[in-house]
């Protein structure tokens, strides 16, 4: 599987202005030839591609942050639209829909793009839609890579899943990608902001027996309550996240 950080093949720079022109021209259908192209790469190189993100265009007319997924014969078997855009900074619409695809008899994975990290409810969706692996794409160019580097242990600690953090390099980003198994222990990371590849070979395994024994042997979240245990009430989402009570 290779995986590239967010908006790889369409960032934009200057102004907020001249930023979103750039992406408005940049702005493809998930029909469009872009989206075509990709699948011929992966079908040619015979790997799970996930490209980074590309600019949308929806078939509303609006512009979506979106993460495809290609499977090793070209198939886009996946598209995840970004819920949480980095505001005021991105001229998105936010989407509604969290994402998970499998990897036939490995893995089922979960998306999320850069900003997503910072809100716990993504992680814990994808969780509960059955995901043992996270992935972020981000595009993370200011100072708080280092806080987003926590918040990848974190997300991974308290799922306990496996967390792969691929943000852009120098010249504009922060770089500093890595990846992080189900009790939060980076296993591999990027030094700096340096170009270059990380790679690593998941055990999968992992995130069961993690859940079975316990974090560090001792914490076992995910078989936290019995059958007799009461209903504990969530009034603060309602069962959704509503902009106007958030």
């Amino acid at each position: 599987m290779v995986v590239y950080p967010e908006l790889h093949l369409c960032s934009a720079e200057g102004t907020p202005d001249e930023r979103t022109a750039q992406l408005e021209a940049a702005a493809e259908p998930m029909s469009g030839p872009r989206i075509q192209r990709l699948g011929e790469i992966a079908r040619k190189l015979g790997v799970w591609l996930l490209p980074g993100t590309v600019c949308e265009r929806g078939e509303d007319g609006h512009l979506y942050n979106t993460a495809p997924v290609f499977s090793p014969d070209g198939e886009l078997v996946a598209a995840y639209r970004k819920c949480f855009p980095w505001r005021p900074f991105e001229p998105y619409q936010p989407g509604k829909e969290f994402v998970v695809f499998d990897v036939p008899g490995v893995a089922r994975v979960g998306l999320a793009v850069c900003y997503d990290i910072w809100f716990p409810e993504v992680s814990r969706q994808l969780a509960w839609m059955g995901a043992e692996v996270i992935i972020n794409q981000a595009a993370t160019t200011t100072c708080d890579r280092a806080q987003e580097q926590i918040l990848v242990q974190a997300n991974a600690i308290f799922n306990q899943v496996f967390v792969v953090s691929a943000n852009m390099a120098e010249p504009a980003g922060m770089g500093q990608s890595l990846i992080v198994d189900p009790e939060g222990r980076t296993r591999t990371a990027m030094p700096g902001a340096t170009p270059g590849i990380l790679t690593d070979v998941l055990n999968l395994g992992e995130v069961e027996r993690v859940r079975q024994f316990g974090t560090a042997g001792l914490n076992r979240m995910w078989s936290q309550f019995r059958d007799d245990d009461p209903v504990i009430e969530l009034p603060v989402y309602g069962g959704r996240l509503d902009p106007k009570t958030f």
